[in-house]
C-alpha cells in the first residue's frame, strides 16, 4: 500500500508550536493528540523560533527607495509624452 505525505498549514503548526511552546504536555502526549510525531513538532518548534525575529522587521521600503521608484516611474512617463507628441507630429502631416 502507497502512503502519501501529509501536508499541514501553516495555522496547524503555528497551533502545535505554541502548545508546544507552553510546556503543559510533553511533546509525545501533543504528538498523540495531533497525530504527527514528535520529531517532526521539534523541527517546526526550532523553526519557529529561529525566525520568530522576523514578525518584528520593518517590511515596509524606505523613502528612498520609494523616491527612486517614483523618479524612475516619472521619467517613464516623460518618454511616452515624448513619443506620442513625435507621433502626432509625424501623423499629423
Amino acid at each position: 500500500m502507497k502512503r502519501t505525505r501529509r501536508k499541514f498549514t501553516a495555522s496547524f503548526k503555528t497551533k502545535v508550536v505554541l502548545e508546544a511552546l507552553k510546556s503543559q504536555m510533553t511533546l509525545q502526549e501533543l504528538a498523540s493528540k495531533y497525530e504527527v510525531h514528535a520529531n517532526q513538532i521539534s523541527t517546526w518548534k526550532t523553526e519557529f523560533l529561529e525566525n520568530a525575529s522576523s514578525v518584528f522587521e520593518d517590511k515596509k521600503p524606505s523613502k528612498a527607495d520609494a523616491n527612486s521608484e517614483k523618479d524612475r516611474l516619472y521619467k517613464v512617463i516623460g518618454e511616452q509624452k515624448v513619443e506620442i507628441d513625435f507621433l502626432k507630429h509625424v501623423l499629423g502631416k
